[in-house]
């Protein structure tokens, strides 16, 4: 497109910037700001609370752990607290999946991992309380099958990224009482609804109050809540370890 001619006496009358804008109307061309940002800056409020919808540049740069190093590397919890009460969902067709996706009911865990939820039973038994573990380290075989029936990265990691599951370096866990009774939560685990948030108001006061109390007790000892799943707890440091693919009964640990 040829620009109209515009005589200098006009450049020099209105100045520089004035004669840019009437070329511009003149070419019938939206008016800029020379002056106006060029970058926009993304909402961050839905990545809060989907913490996997996008891979941080720590968990796209690790690749699946060899298995013998991997194998060597996990310690199964019950050498280290005995206490700590298992109910391995994934193990049992209990889970949101309706399929025993476990050859067997262990939970797995990065040594640091590991010392650091013993460290949360003994604090909850001082107050009459422990743990129940749902699931620790899951493999990576295990993800993509259950990515597969839930392919919603607010809930489940992909596959293509990896969970701290997979690097041994998460837990899913809930309270029960001295006798190793189950206590109130707002939802059973794996529930995949509003209610399991931890911003979640509703159902009873005093499932609340135990949610209020598991949280407490594990951020104390530097695990990670996640806002979807108030079960769900990332370990210190999740981001050193890589994914892995070892089946549970290959571990000698």
């Amino acid at each position: 497109m040829r620009l109209p001619q515009i005589p200098v006496n006009k450049l020099m009358r209105y100045g520089l910037l004035s004669a840019l804008v009437a070329v511009m109307v003149a070419c019938q061309m939206p008016p800029t700001n020379p002056f106006a940002s060029q970058s926009v800056a993304e909402p961050v409020s839905q990545v809060a609370s989907e913490p996997n919808a996008t891979a941080s540049p720590a968990e796209k740069a690790l690749p699946p752990q060899p298995a013998n190093t991997a194998a060597s590397q996990l310690v199964d919890i019950r050498s280290i607290n005995p206490r700590i009460v298992l109910d391995i969902r994934y193990a049992t067709p209990n889970n949101f999946t309706h399929r025993s996706l476990y050859s067997q009911a262990r939970c797995l865990l990065r040594a640091a991992i590991a010392a650091d939820l013993s460290q949360v039973q003994a604090s909850l038994e001082a107050q009459g309380l422990g743990l129940k573990v749902y699931d620790c380290y899951r493999p990576l075989a295990v993800q993509r099958k259950m990515w597969q029936l839930m392919p919603d990265s607010r809930y489940v990691a992909n596959p293509a990224v990896g969970s701290r599951h997979n690097r041994g370096s998460a837990v899913d866990v809930t309270l029960v009482d001295r006798t190793g009774r189950e206590l109130e939560m707002p939802t059973d685990f794996d529930d995949f609804s509003d209610r399991a948030h931890l911003e979640y108001q509703g159902g009873s006061a005093q499932s609340r109050r135990h949610r209020q109390i598991l949280q407490q007790a594990m951020n104390q000892q530097g695990f990670i809540s996640l806002s979807t799943e108030w079960w769900h707890f990332d370990g210190q440091n999740w981001q050193q370890y890589q994914v892995m693919d070892v089946p549970l009964e290959k571990v000698k640990a």
